[in-house]
């Protein structure tokens, strides 16, 4: 197995630091208001490294974002034995609780339906992951279902954030839980 080279350290600090500067630029004012003049000056980088590492904002705001989906993934799968089909488990609960921070830049990149640049992101990651798991449990209709529950935490997640769906973070994890736990029993 061939290892992908290290990163270099400069070069994963600026990515930091734009991440960082992102981050505290969307806590001011939405994605759409956010220049990279005013996000390179914050960043203390100039605008050609900016474009070095980025190709814009949005691939940008998807790698700021990159945490969210990997915190998804894991607490979707935090679980050992047999799952509660009622109660999410603690991780979910935590991940919906700890959404509010950057709530605004979740919903520029996740469109309602669960689309969008972050909408892919961690429907690719979210199928992957259950879809690896249901083939080495040997489960029957591996990929539908992964691709079933990927789609429905995603729309859901979406939904929910953009206020289609009333409910606290705590309901509606509990609610895409039942949800998912159904749809792995269903096949």
């Amino acid at each position: 197995m061939t290892r992908p080279a290290p990163e270099d350290p400069r070069a994963a600090r600026t990515r930091a630091r734009l991440r960082a500067a992102l981050l505290q630029e969307c806590a001011e004012r939405p994605l759409a208001e956010v220049g990279v003049a005013a996000l390179v000056r914050r960043a203390g980088v100039g605008r050609a490294t900016f474009y070095v590492h980025y190709d814009g904002l949005e691939a940008l705001a998807v790698d700021a974002c990159a945490d969210v989906v990997r915190e998804a993934v894991e607490a979707l799968h935090a679980w050992r034995g047999r799952p509660d089909p009622v109660h999410a488990p603690p991780a979910l609960l935590e991940f919906f609780a700890g959404l509010a921070p950057h709530a605004g830049l979740y919903r520029a990149l996740l469109t309602p339906g669960g689309g969008g640049p972050l909408g892919h992101v961690l429907h690719r990651d979210l199928r992957a992951r259950s879809l690896a798991e249901r083939e080495r449990a040997g489960a029957a209709d591996a990929p539908l279902v992964a691709s079933a529950v990927a789609a429905a935490f995603a729309g859901v997640l979406a939904d929910w954030l953009h206020g289609l769906l009333e409910a606290t973070p705590e309901e509606v994890a509990h609610q895409v839980w039942q949800l998912l736990v159904a749809l792995h029993r269903s096949r």
